[in-house]
């Protein structure tokens, strides 16, 4: 690759070698949190522009009763019962499916019987343990 007339190296090393093995960077968990919490940020920002520029009011019916909201809280509210009215009968769907799951593979508990070898007056006792 020529920039300005210079060659340039295309070689590029991830990290230190070691035994003539390049060694990547191990990946971590510990910014996962940070990137959800910034596209959080970022959506709720959106969202909040969204209903700042969508200030006019417009009736609302549901249900008998009614009122006058924002147009983009009105849409911001009807987006979230959109996403009630499909996730809540699927969540619903999954909790009788495993309930379901485990009556049909549950195996009966019993309680186990103390061996008679470990009915000692020291039976409470750990080995190699003198108190």
């Amino acid at each position: 690759m020529a920039r300005f007339g210079f060659a340039r190296s295309t070689t590029v090393q991830s990290g230190p070698e070691i035994n003539g093995r390049s060694r990547t960077v191990p990946r971590t968990h510990a910014g996962s949190p940070l990137v959800a919490f910034a596209t959080s940020a970022l959506l709720l920002l959106l969202l909040l522009v969204f209903i700042v520029q969508n200030g006019q009011r417009m009736d609302v019916r549901l249900f008998g009763a009614q009122g006058h909201l924002p147009v983009g809280v009105t849409l911001l509210l009807a987006a979230v019962f959109g996403v009630l009215l499909v996730t809540v009968p699927a969540t619903m769907r999954r909790i009788v499916h495993l309930w379901l799951f485990n009556r049909r593979h549950r195996t009966p508990y019993t309680m186990p019987r103390p061996d008679p070898a470990d009915t000692g007056p020291r039976a409470d006792v750990p080995e190699g343990r003198n108190p």
